[in-house]
């Protein structure tokens, strides 16, 4: 089963004052963090990002923009843009800016996904974007686009989600699922 990743690292980044692929933990990029919790579980991983910071990444890597036609119509975008870049059965989502999660937690998401598209519940939130793609979705997902409709909630219900609940998948799900926004958010 050919398994793809996807690294969402397209976001405007307002509050956090910097593009968020690009900030550091220790001596790691967000974005590395995110291929390092990917890599063991995915046969290529892909970066979708912004025109303007495609040419910071690694040449190594694999970075994409968004379709002409879905440009800047969000996560929703990124998603689609990659799963008609590269043909798979399955699409592991990542955002750049949840830099706590790790392979293990990967790994333990893969395993339980079932159905259209898998994803996370902690700490009464949804978690959209830490989750898991059949190919089957590229369908609707394009449908979707192509309505004006850019909720992800919205088409992973539609889909039929599957929601995992984080407390299965780690002890510290509050940093674990926590989204980085700000800088202070690192603290």
């Amino acid at each position: 089963m050919k398994t793809i990743g996807i690294i969402l690292a397209g976001g405007l980044s307002r509050r956090f004052g910097s593009p968020k692929a690009f900030g550091r933990i220790d001596e790691e990029f967000f974005y590395e963090r995110a291929i390092k919790a990917l890599r063991p579980h995915t046969d290529e991983i892909i970066v979708v990002t912004r025109p303007e910071l495609k040419e910071y990444f690694p040449a190594e890597l694999t970075v994409i923009i968004d379709l002409p036609e879905v440009s800047g119509f969000g996560p929703l975008a990124g998603i689609l843009s990659a799963m008609e870049f590269v043909e798979a059965d399955r699409y592991v989502v990542l955002p750049c800016d949840m830099p706590y999660v790790t392979d293990k937690i990967i790994s333990q998401l893969i395993a339980k996904h079932h159905g259209a598209a898998t994803a996370i519940e902690a700490t009464g939130h949804h978690h959209p974007l830490i989750s898991v793609w059949n190919d089957e979705a590229k369908i609707l997902l394009r449908q979707t686009l192509e309505a004006g409709q850019f909720r992800v909630m919205n088409l992973l219900e539609k889909l039929g989600v599957t929601w995992i609940n984080g407390d299965t998948l780690t002890n510290d799900v509050q940093r674990v699922f926590r989204n980085v926004n700000t800088p202070t958010d690192l603290e």
